[in-house]
């Protein structure tokens, strides 16, 4: 059994009841609290099920409370509608009485094109040529274009980050393909607004600077390859009041844009 095999475990989640699921939790950065990528990833595979017959379209998620690694995830879905092209439901994640996060999903039967187009995916190293990020598991392969280190609090650039990603092995199901990518979506944008301010990192996060995800929209265009490279080009266009706002696109790596996300962050001084 792989490292990958132990978060495709959690991805499988335990149907309890009429529109109810349980979920375990993965360690992941050292902290006691799950990670928010893997509450996303969770919800998508939950959302997913209220129509098999449909792919999942967008996920709109709002993180009310951190979840505990102690104790199990309670999933619950409301079914808001479902139609012959659309469907969309609420998916509450909670553990006990505490409610830790909710989400809207969007699912679609995608139609025949009548216009198409996309942004192309700008220039940038190819994964071959990026820096191999030490710090993340082994099941998730991280590269980094141009060597970014966002956990140097002395490294100063833009509020722009290029990250090659992959799950190599991942399963041919595509949802769990979105789910694995919503998994590394919620990585980097907190880092990318630190980059142009010297003497803070993502390394002081939860340490000596007080960092949560608010905030987290996933919207995919076309299917993923999670177990390919895919590029993730992150931009935070604004910080300030203890907050920040970023956006990325997720590219393949044949320059097919995918996926794009926009995330909502706390960035401040512990009180």
């Amino acid at each position: 059994m792989t490292e990958l095999d132990d978060l495709l475990d959690v991805l499988a989640l335990e149907p309890t009841g009429d529109g109810t699921w349980r979920g375990s939790s993965i360690e992941f950065g050292g902290g006691s609290v799950v990670f928010g990528g893997q509450i996303l990833a969770q919800s998508i595979m939950a959302g997913a099920a209220v129509d098999p017959t449909k792919e999942l379209k967008s996920i709109h998620t709002v993180f009310a409370r951190g979840a505990s690694l102690s104790a199990p995830l309670e999933f619950g879905i409301e079914v808001m509608q479902t139609g012959r092209t659309f469907a969309s439901a609420s998916v509450s994640v909670s553990q006990g009485d505490r409610l830790c996060s909710k989400s809207l999903v969007l699912l679609h039967a995608p139609d025949p094109d009548l216009i198409a187009h996309q942004t192309d995916r700008p220039a940038a190293m190819s994964p071959e040529d990026a820096v191999t990020l030490v710090h993340g598991p082994d099941y998730w392969e991280i590269r980094t274009v141009g060597g970014v280190d966002l956990g140097d609090p002395d490294a100063v650039g833009p509020p722009e980050l290029d990250v090659w990603t992959r799950f190599a092995g991942a399963p041919a199901d595509p949802t769990v393909n979105q789910a694995l990518l919503a998994f590394a979506s919620d990585g980097f944008l907190i880092g990318t607004a630190m980059r142009p301010h010297a003497g803070v990192g993502q390394s002081m996060a939860h340490r000596s600077i007080d960092t949560n995800v608010i905030t987290h929209t996933l919207t995919f265009h076309a299917p993923v390859s999670a177990g390919t490279w895919m590029l993730l080009r992150h931009e935070s266009s604004v910080a300030g009041r203890g907050r920040s706002y970023g956006r990325a696109h997720v590219y393949s790596e044949d320059g097919v844009l995918v996926a794009s996300f926009v995330q909502e962050n706390m960035i401040r001084a512990f009180r």
